[in-house]
């Protein structure tokens, strides 16, 4: 009886080369991701190519943390490079909308740039809350470019008794 070598033993030439390699029997199939855009290499006297801000007018989406407490919701997200005058923060009692643009201080020409990274330009984020929150009652901090806002949630088991008058 011929003892089937494992994988590792075939790959790392622990078995013999008259053993028979048929590597796909017990393998599970995955597929790899790709890049949408090929990276290029930096050489001497060489830039890469950039994208042309032209074609690049979308909208960028805001990454935040969401996180709560026993009373309050609390959304975190940077905003470094954007004025408190530029932000607009549209809260309902089950939604949050983040607005604002990144507006670019200095305008460098495209062939001076070796490496473009930062989102210049509009960006938004909508957060479904996962309870309703008290809108008066929210108020939200800039400071060293990280924006937190804090949502008081809404006690929905607190219940007020209503006196009845006469006349």
């Amino acid at each position: 009886m011929t003892m089937k070598r494992s994988f590792f033993e075939r790959l790392s030439g622990a078995a013999s080369p008259e053993d028979s390699f048929d590597f796909d029997d017990d393998l599970p199939t995955a597929t790899i991701p790709t890049r949408a855009e090929p990276r290029t290499r930096v050489s001497e006297g060489s830039r890469p190519m950039l994208p042309d801000d032209d074609n690049n007018k979308s909208e960028g989406q805001l990454p935040v943390d969401v996180h709560q407490t026993p009373s309050e919701i609390i959304i975190r997200t940077f905003v470094a490079g954007v004025r408190p005058d530029e932000l607009n923060i549209s809260i309902s009692r089950d939604m949050v909308e983040i607005e604002g643009t990144r507006s670019e201080r200095e305008q460098v020409s495209g062939p001076d740039y070796f490496s473009r990274e930062l989102f210049w330009g509009s960006f938004s984020r909508t957060i479904l809350l996962p309870q309703e929150v008290d809108v008066e009652a929210s108020t939200a901090n800039a400071k060293d470019g990280l924006l937190t806002i804090i949502l008081p949630k809404l006690d929905k088991a607190k219940q007020t008794k209503l006196r009845v008058k006469a006349g």
